[in-house]
């Protein structure tokens, strides 16, 4: 069941998130297709991979046609380049395969004989076309050749340029025949299709949780490993993600993009939003079939039902506690760093919590948000609306009680 959005949000989408997804995105792919490029460095056409492995040949050889052609005979390089118009391929191999020239027989026969004479000068790989090795090498030499005309971006192949370059022209080759949905390329057509068929191939070897993507994986395995690559440049804090980091950018700069459109209230985060959303619908559709107990949100129904099943797969590395869910991991982890990254507006006070400093700058504001439903009174804390209650209960004090037991 999907979560109620009987309320609409003014900004539905963050655009400088969707662009950072998208970039980690295609350099995930791409980095993913470079590692593998050993079985899928080209999707040409062996055909057209021959006739430019004959024009490099030709090339190799016009210096040496000039001193030993003899008069009124047709150069070697004419003659190979004729048989691109003629079709003949009199070189054939035993699986009845047929070639232009010698040499291009002689590398298709290292299909059969698993030669690999070509080797990495920066790793033992090994393959068995020039052109290939050079491919590869770009991995260890950082070398991007190809490069959009438009974003200046820079890619290992052509291939790559090519499909990058639909981000801008809008093309959208490849359609769903589910849904209709197009993409601008097969391997995103073939991620999106496990949306329908369920299929979530990458699992974790820590904790068995699978994905559908390899990079979601490589992004998951960091709660694991406590890998944080992003650091904030403002306080030094680490994230897992760059868009964790994008997010939490704006405590710095106070920016918050995502408005209510019933109250008000504005968020640093579109997720923020649509769980403050849920005070105004009073809604809550997802229920625990264990105990009974409903969530407004589906996630916090996942959460709570850790507590039934006994699953802590997040664990602190400085003391070995297991928690829940990564967001109790991480309110733990503040425990040995101190950190306190949330500074009251009104005075110097820092709290670990955003809640906490909420809570706090009430005292500055005079908000109070508890009021007692019997006499009208309001309270800033909640604790204190609860010992309020105690003057309206029923029941009598139990000094009282023991009093009126004497007589």
């Amino acid at each position: 069941m999907s979560d109620p959005e009987p309320c609409r949000m003014k900004h539905t989408e963050d655009p400088e998130e969707q662009r950072d997804l998208m970039e980690v995105k295609e350099e995930s792919e791409e980095l993913s297709e470079v590692k593998e490029e050993s079985e899928e460095l080209s999707e040409v056409k062996e055909e057209s991979e021959e006739l430019s492995e004959v024009k490099e040949e030709s090339e190799e050889l016009s210096e040496v046609e000039e001193h030993h052609v003899k008069p009124g005979e047709k150069p070697l390089k004419l003659k190979r380049h004729l048989l691109v118009h003629t079709k003949e391929k009199p070189h054939s191999c035993s699986c009845e395969k047929t070639f232009i020239t010698a040499d291009s027989l002689k590398r298709h026969q290292r299909i059969h004989t698993g030669e690999k004479p070509y080797e990495c000068s920066h790793c033992d790989k090994r393959f068995s076309r020039s052109g290939d090795l050079k491919t590869h090498e770009r991995i260890h030499t950082g070398e991007k050749p190809y490069k959009c005309d438009q974003c200046g971006k820079s890619f290992y192949f052509k291939s790559h340029l090519k499909q990058h370059m639909r981000t801008h022209t809008g093309e959208k080759l490849f359609p769903c025949d589910q849904c209709g949905k197009s993409f601008s390329s097969k391997d995103t057509l073939d991620v999106h299709m496990r949306v329908h068929t369920g299929e979530k191939p990458f699992k974790c070897d820590k904790c068995g949780k699978s994905f559908s993507r390899s990079s979601n994986l490589n992004i998951h395995m960091r709660i694991h490993t406590g890998e944080k690559p992003f650091k904030c440049n403002k306080c030094g804090k680490d994230f897992s993600q760059s868009a964790n980091l994008k997010g939490h950018m704006r405590i710095h700069t106070g920016e918050k993009p995502f408005s209510c459109d019933q109250c008000g209230k504005t968020f640093i985060c579109a997720s923020n939003l649509k769980k403050h959303l849920t005070v105004h619908t009073k809604e809550k559709p997802h229920s625990c079939s264990v105990c009974g107990k409903s969530f407004s949100l589906l996630s916090y129904l996942h959460a709570h039902q850790k507590i039934h099943t006994g699953v802590r797969e997040y664990m602190c590395f400085e003391c070995e506690k297991t928690f829940t869910t990564a967001q109790c991991l991480k309110r733990h982890q503040i425990i040995h760093t101190g950190e306190k990254t949330y500074k009251c507006s009104h005075c110097d006070k820092r709290f670990s919590r955003s809640e906490h400093r909420k809570t706090h700058e009430r005292i500055h504001t005079g908000e109070k948000l508890h009021t007692c439903d019997q006499c009208g009174k309001s309270f800033s804390f909640k604790t204190q609306l609860k010992r309020h209650m105690k003057i309206h209960a029923v029941e009598k004090p139990q000094s009282e009680i023991m009093v009126s037991s004497l007589f």
